[in-house]
């Protein structure tokens, strides 16, 4: 009798661009490991009740009911004869979590609307069907956003989150049975419905992608709880977001077909620990189509150059769904999955439980710096529209610090939001600062970051459906300062001596996670610099910021304060400052690097069947060094970019010094950024954006220095 937990299992057959790394299965700890993890996603409430289920099944049959009267209703006006009343027809369609069977209780649920020709966007959705929404006594919350990048509408049915989608295909009449995983559905459509249907094609190709389906839910509820822990789950603030997990996810389940969920946690770590970024994550072969639509290609497509984290959709077109990752952001990524991975090691050897590897990450104490954005509104609709276009805009202040500080400074953006409950129709987010590891602390040299939130606050003000009343405020405090609102049950806690995050050595003994040495202050620090003994802090808000090396400066618009501060280059506490006994070297890879590997062809030589872990090593690092191509192949993609960009060539490592400064550095050392469109959805910038040098602006004679270290 095949034992719980193995029907459906993978029986041999391939899935993804190359073999597995092992086709080896679970023992029977390993199904009780399953197990405690299961109870642990059991215990934290993701799953929802038999009843609010019920309800959701409800809210979409009603859904489902109205758009197929509402479609009735304007085939009428606009003339049609009865014949064609009777049979015009609209779809609703699921994606998203709920598609994916890993929503929790109150997730939203995201929804597509498929209608025929003659039903409009922008005239029937967001007009007669909007009307109608707002008739009904169920719906409430109504927020139509037809200006997005991909427009919809939000609102809640019978208290049930819902995001709709409309997508306008070339059809008189929709069928009941339409299957839009075909790519003729995409014919002579337009980009809005493109992007549109792309989350329904895509959710249900990752579902055929995998080969066990229970086993993958169960994963990847375990690697979004894991994700919102640690503070890396979101898309807008330039982390990942749940089609990102889920796609990575993926993978590992392609690579470890017969492994458990309790196997693949442990998998994905030790996977994307390693992985060679910006190498791409696939979950089969690209294809070109035969529809004329652009698809994810570095080789054709400049912007595609420089993506750092590409992540691919697998339904056509592929794009990369991962577009929103920074400098910074795939760095602190990229921290964590190695803690994970450490922590993960030492669980192979029943060392450690899983509560160590969910342990919360600890933001607001990871950093000395942080710069603080108030957003406030007249009433609380206005603070919707307000927060969703300043949350759209945020990336961007991280983005262009990369971009002016040549990757100098590492910026932190936390993933939500904190309302305080003494001031109504308001919010704030926050960003951690400091410098990154590579950039020496000796010397005073500044680095001046005001006209980048100038600019910043340029673009949010030019938010096209501004009202009186929104407003938004960036100020500089220090960790002390932290407004309590931002502290569970609105208490500031203590101090903490030390940190107390588990760390996991490579002797397999239990030790402290970034643990902070106590540094006298007069001392210089490992690094070579000194640190500043006195701090002139005015609390004043401020608009502008100026940034050393070795510290941070707060300088105030025209009547305002000014206030000096100091990074401290000392050993790091959390993820927000690093651990100085390591170093790094001065080698980067230029992001248009793994454009030169970018092809997928079958893999070179086949995995091994074993479960030894010595040869599942060694094929795991064929797999993440990434997908080889040709070498004419690379040949022709090295002419092209010689052609196009001869200032750096394709696939040549770049030596910086940490210290140089000028339009050479910041032409290797860029960041993805974006831009807004008129209407506020997101764009990446052209890479002459990112790589333009900017003039320096002298600074007025009569301001006194900001920071001068003592030497």
């Amino acid at each position: 009798m095949e034992r719980p937990g193995l029907a459906g299992r993978s029986k041999g057959r391939r899935l993804g661009i190359t073999e597995p790394i092992s086709w080896g299965g679970p023992s029977d700890i390993d199904f009780i490991r399953t197990r405690e993890l299961e109870k642990l996603l059991s215990d934290a409430g993701l799953y929802e009740s038999q009843e609010e289920a019920v309800l959701r099944e409800e809210v979409l049959g009603r859904l489902d009911q109205t758009v197929k009267i509402w479609v009735k209703k304007i085939s009428c006006a606009k003339g049609m004869n009865e014949q064609m009343v009777h049979e015009a027809n609209a779809k609703i369609f699921t994606f998203g979590s709920y598609r994916l069977g890993v929503h929790g209780p109150g997730a939203d649920i995201d929804t597509l609307c498929v209608g025929p020709r003659h039903a409009e966007r922008d005239v029937d959705f967001f007009g007669e069907l909007k009307r109608m929404l707002l008739d009904m006594p169920e719906v409430t919350e109504l927020h139509p956003v037809p200006d997005a990048h991909v427009p919809v509408m939000k609102f809640k049915f019978n208290g049930i989150s819902i995001d709709l989608l409309y997508a306008q295909l070339a059809l008189w009449v929709i069928p009941e049975d339409l299957d839009i995983s075909q790519d003729s559905v995409l014919q002579n459509t337009d980009d809005q419905t493109v992007r549109s249907l792309n989350g329904c094609r895509v959710t249900d190709k990752i579902l055929s992608l995998v080969p066990n389906i229970q086993n993958f839910r169960t994963t990847l509820r375990c690697m979004r709880l894991w994700a919102k822990r640690r503070g890396v789950y979101s898309n807008v603030a330039g982390f990942l977001g749940g089609i990102n997990w889920a796609l990575l996810v993926a993978r590992i389940c392609q690579l470890f077909p017969n492994a458990m969920p309790n196997m693949l946690v442990s998998r994905f770590f030790k996977v994307y620990a390693k992985w060679k970024w910006p190498n791409p994550v696939l979950l089969c072969a690209i294809e070109e189509g035969s529809l004329g639509f652009q698809v994810w290609d570095p080789r054709r497509n400049a912007r595609d150059r420089f993506h750092l984290m590409p992540i691919i959709t697998p339904a056509y077109p592929c794009m990369n769904s991962s577009y929103n990752v920074s400098s910074s952001t795939l760095h602190i990524m990229s921290k964590e999955f190695e803690r994970a991975n450490e922590i993960c090691e030492v669980m192979d050897s029943n060392k450690m439980n899983w509560e160590a590897l969910f342990e919360p990450y600890q933001f607001f104490e990871a950093y000395k710096n942080y710069l603080q954005i108030d957003i406030s509104a007249a009433n609380d609709g206005d603070l919707r529209n307000w927060k969703g276009w300043v949350e759209s805009r945020l990336r961007q202040l991280t983005l262009k610090i990369e971009r002016d500080m040549y990757n100098m400074l590492q910026c932190h953006p936390h993933p939500g939001d904190f309302c305080n409950n003494a001031k109504p129709f308001s919010c704030s987010y926050f960003m951690g600062l400091q410098r990154k590891q590579q950039v020496p602390v000796n010397g005073a040299e500044k680095f001046d970051i005001r006209s980048t939130v100038e600019e910043f606050k340029q673009a949010v003000v030019s938010y096209s459906r501004s009202k009186p009343g929104m407003e938004i405020q960036v100020t500089h405090i220090r960790k002390r300062e932290l407004p309590v609102f931002v502290f569970p049950g609105g208490v500031r806690p203590p101090r903490p001596a030390k940190r107390a995050e588990a760390r996991v050595p490579r002797n397999g003994q239990l030790s402290r996670l970034d643990e902070v040495p106590k540094v006298n202050k007069r001392k210089r620090d490992d690094n070579g610099g000194e640190l500043m003994k006195n701090l002139n802090i005015d609390a004043a808000s401020t608009s502008s910021v100026e940034v050393s090396r070795s510290s941070l400066a707060i300088t105030s618009t025209p009547g305002g304060g000014t206030c000096v501060i100091q990074t401290r280059p000392v050993g790091s506490q959390g993820r927000g400052e690093e651990d100085n006994s390591k170093t790094q070297s001065d080698t980067v890879y230029l992001n248009c690097e793994h454009a030169k590997s970018f092809t997928v062809p079958g893999v070179s030589s086949a995995p091994p069947i074993s479960c030894s872990k010595e040869a599942e090593t060694n094929f795991t690092e064929n797999i993440i060094s990434g997908p080889s191509v040709s070498d004419n192949a690379s040949e022709e993609l090295e002419d092209h970019l010689s052609r196009t960009n001869p200032v750096q060539p394709l696939g040549i490592i770049a030596k910086i010094s940490p210290v140089a400064t000028g339009a050479s550095t910041r032409s290797n050392i860029t960041g993805h950024a974006v831009s807004s469109y008129p209407n506020g959805a997101l764009e990446e910038l052209e890479p002459a954006a990112l790589m333009t040098p900017q003039p320096v602006k002298a600074q007025p004679s009569q301001q006194k220095p900001i920071i001068r270290l003592n030497k």
